[in-house]
């Protein structure tokens, strides 16, 4: 299965999940680098279809990515998005990093956070703009922490 297939199929996949759960909705498609970004408008059914601490969302991306894997589609990185859900928290995660990365400055200790792997690359890309500031994670899977430091530390 071809790009352009891969993402039609994502979609539809998408569509046909939805609607199981009564959720007819038309969701829109795009690609980036090796990644289908697929769009779910928003509804009443949004708490539902993110769930709790995005379980729900995650596990929607996992089986559409299975699908395409088994399918051997050329793309199978799929990130799903409900009504902006990923964009606005990326946006309230960069507005908390640089809080973080304040106080680190300011007192000159570093800041250790646990976060899921989205929301500290997150953190990596602001931190990234400050030359004096270096991030780094540690630990395997939900352990996995992130550390914001001073680069001279």
């Amino acid at each position: 299965m071809n790009k352009e297939e891969s993402i039609r199929f994502a979609q539809k996949y998408l569509e046909d999940l939805l609607s199981f759960f009564g959720a007819n909705l038309a969701v829109s498609s795009t690609s980036s680098d090796d990644v289908i970004e697929l769009s779910v408008p928003s509804s009443e059914m949004n708490s539902l279809l993110i769930g709790r601490n995005a379980d729900n969302l995650r596990s929607l991306q996992y089986i559409v990515s299975t699908v395409l894997r088994n399918k051997e589609a050329e793309l199978v990185r799929v990130n799903i998005d409900i009504a902006d859900y990923k964009k606005q928290r990326a946006d309230r995660i960069a507005k908390q990093a640089k809080e973080w990365i304040e106080e680190v400055r300011r007192t000159g200790d570093s800041k250790i956070v646990n976060l899921n792997a989205a929301d500290r690359r997150v953190v990596h890309q602001v931190a990234s703009e400050y030359g004096d500031i270096r991030t780094f994670s540690e630990g395997e899977g939900r352990d996995r922490k992130l550390t914001i430091a001073q680069a001279g530390s």
